[in-house]
């Protein structure tokens, strides 16, 4: 008697994922669900990089694997015009007007449509109040490790 097996499914554009990922920079790890539930996503939906979905295609369900991304090509370079101040009257019409903000803290904003948000870091406050914002992907411009264990594919 002989028996067929099914060959396990491989990661194909539009596949939703189950996995467990890690993203670091130099400085560390910025995303890490190893410890923690995996994460749930779809491909092609902009919830990982570009280069980062390519590097999943054709994986086989069960794989567990790291990826070295050379510097900008994960989240690209940093752009210098990513970096805007934002007056304190708008940050207190978008969030609590008593908020204090120190550099480091980041901050999601909400899309202009209201559907998604974004994140920056705060850089600079002024005496007056206004923030300055990095919106760069803090990974942006830096070497990427990627390392993820493919869970389920559906």
């Amino acid at each position: 008697m002989t028996s067929i097996s099914t060959p396990l499914p491989t990661v194909q554009p539009g596949s939703f994922l189950t996995l467990h990922y890690r993203l670091a920079g130099p400085a560390g790890d910025v995303i890490n669900t190893f410890a923690d539930k995996p994460a749930t996503l779809s491909l092609g939906t902009g919830e990982l990089s570009p280069a980062m979905e390519q590097r999943l295609l054709g994986l086989a369900e069960g794989t567990r694997t790291t990826f070295e991304l050379p510097a900008g090509e994960a989240f690209g370079e940093r752009n210098p015009d990513m970096q805007q101040w934002v007056a304190r009257k708008l940050m207190n019409e978008l969030g609590d007007p008593d908020e204090k903000y120190n550099v480091g803290d980041v901050v999601q904003f909400p899309t202009p449509d209201g559907q998604g948000s974004y994140a920056g870091a705060v850089m600079q406050v002024r005496e007056d109040g206004a923030v300055l914002f990095d919106f760069n992907h803090p990974l942006a411009g830096q070497p990427v490790t990627f390392e993820v264990q493919l869970i389920g594919i559906l």
